[in-house]
């Protein structure tokens, strides 16, 4: 199995149409056995569902990550844990433990998020009004 994660800095990076890079971790009998973090080269929500695909990935964690790039992903047969926080390695030890806490109807529309003070990128929009949305 091939888990991909949206990543900076060890962390899980909140939004998954401006990752700028994957940590890529190869599981086999409930062990991680490999870990390689790779460029993204600056692709968008479509083509990193592409990518992540050629790169033979099974699942999938992030944070905030949009109904567009959602189905790019389930068309891809690449299962879904949005909604994660935290350190990248401690996830994916817990989705190996089947007790990954992660949010099934993870919806974040970051396109008319570049105002005010409101950010995604620092939680998984279900903490908040706008309902899981987050779009104004």
């Amino acid at each position: 199995m091939r888990i991909a994660v949206t990543y900076e800095n060890g962390n899980i990076f909140q939004h998954f149409g401006h990752t700028a890079h994957f940590a890529f971790y190869d599981v086999q009998d409930g062990q991680i056995v490999s870990k390689v973090v790779l460029p993204t080269m600056g692709s968008g929500h479509g083509a990193l569902a592409g990518f992540l695909k050629t790169a033979h990935v099974d699942a999938l964690i992030c944070g905030g990550i949009g109904g567009g790039a959602q189905e790019a992903l389930k068309q891809a047969g690449i299962q879904l844990y949005g909604g994660v926080q935290g350190s990248a390695d401690d996830a994916v030890n817990a989705l190996i433990a089947n007790q990954l806490a992660f949010d099934p109807d993870v919806h974040c529309d970051h396109h008319d998020h570049e105002h005010g003070d409101h950010n995604c990128g620092s939680h998984d929009c279900s903490s908040h009004g706008c309902g899981g949305n987050c779009h104004h």
